[in-house]
């Protein structure tokens, strides 16, 4: 791939288009704000500048409701050889090109699961794709060249190849992704009202649960209108959990044992359930999810104390799984959790110890 022509100059458009610049790809910008085209050229994204004649592909990056209409539009024009999208969404957008009876042999639906609670081109980076899945779904009439351009894409981008039906596709982002997002908002409504000395007392657990519901509403309609059946359907089946926990909770309360126990019985199988889908969460790299022990330590909210405890696990020879930061509530402290091999755990806790770190037992 020599030339590439972005169509659509928002987070997910800007960043695959520094990632292609910065390994030599030609590419041209386009965007229905020219303001916003200009903005990621600006970033080193590439130009805005129309090309002089086809492209090598061109990757539109526009919310999904607009995704076949602007892919329409570039065919009809031939800007390029190959064709892609990487909306979240793919069915959809596939059926839309079909009743508009164009040649999809040049076209290729793509999802890269990748992105930020930000949005637009100053959000972007190049790495932004680095290590994370990118969905390909691929027909019988693909051509191969477009599917060689496509791994060529996800290859600049660093990013790991994932061939999937369109359809399964939809219903795994609505389990994955656009599902968890709306309970998320759900959770995180709950907060807009209530009492301040009841929103004081936030700790990780309501961040983590609530960290999504900060991405902007305008992109999730668009989302969420694409594959509104597929994330009902689930939502459908996490109210009929949530009304069988409610009956659980209110059994909790009676006076009644046998309805004490029923109800208890019904919160542990919530608790449980919830437990076995968790472990199947993949972890690191990808791989089966492992268990990891916690070294927790106090330290100040000053510049360099995190660089000095990751120097300190260093020099102990202690490889870091994972970091978890838990800021402390009115007082310019936190807990940092560094998670590592359960054997690792006694060597680190006591060569930071060694080295002055309030470690937490």
């Amino acid at each position: 791939m020599r030339t590439a022509l972005v169509i659509g100059t928002g987070l997910i458009g800007t960043s695959a288009a520094l990632a292609l610049t910065g390994r030599g790809v030609a590419v041209h910008l386009a965007d229905h704000d020219p303001g916003q085209a200009r903005t990621a050229a600006a970033l080193g994204a590439g130009t805005d500048e129309a090309p002089d004649g086809p492209v090598d592909l061109a990757i539109v990056a526009a919310p999904p409701a607009y995704v076949a209409d602007v892919l329409a539009d570039a065919m009809r024009r031939g800007v390029a050889r190959g064709y892609l999208d990487v909306a979240s969404v793919k069915g959809g957008p596939r059926r839309e090109l079909e009743a508009l009876g164009l040649d999809l042999t040049g076209y290729l639906g793509t999802h890269p699961m990748a992105g930020r609670e930000k949005s637009g081109p100053l959000a972007a980076t190049a790495d932004l794709f680095e290590g994370r899945p990118w969905v390909l779904t691929p027909t019988r009439d693909t051509d191969t060249e477009v599917l060689n351009l496509a791994l060529e894409l996800v290859s600049h981008c660093r990013a790991v190849p994932v061939v999937m039906d369109a359809d399964a596709h939809d219903r795994a982002v609505a389990l994955v992704s656009h599902m968890p997002h709306l309970v998320s908002s759900l959770v995180a409504a709950r907060l807009e009202h209530a009492e301040e000395a009841a929103v004081r007392l936030c700790g990780q657990g309501i961040r983590d649960v609530t960290r999504i519901a900060a991405s902007d509403p305008r992109m999730w309609i668009d989302i969420l209108s694409a594959n509104p059946g597929p994330v009902a359907d689930l939502l459908s089946e996490v109210a009929a959990d949530l009304s069988e926990a409610v009956r659980s909770l209110r059994a909790l309360q009676s006076a009644d044992g046998d309805e004490r126990g029923e109800g208890a019985a019904g919160i542990a199988d919530v608790l449980r359930r919830g437990n076995a889908g968790q472990v199947r969460v993949p972890g690191k790299h990808g791989a089966a999810p492992q268990s990891y022990e916690a070294v927790v330590i106090l330290i100040d909210d000053q510049p360099g104390q995190l660089a000095r405890i990751f120097a300190d696990a260093g020099l102990a020879g202690v490889n870091i799984e994972d970091v978890r930061i838990e800021h402390a509530t009115g007082q310019q402290a936190g807990l940092v959790q560094l998670l590592v091999e359960p054997k690792a755990a006694p060597v680190l806790g006591a060569a930071l110890r060694e080295r002055g770190w309030a470690v937490r037992q």
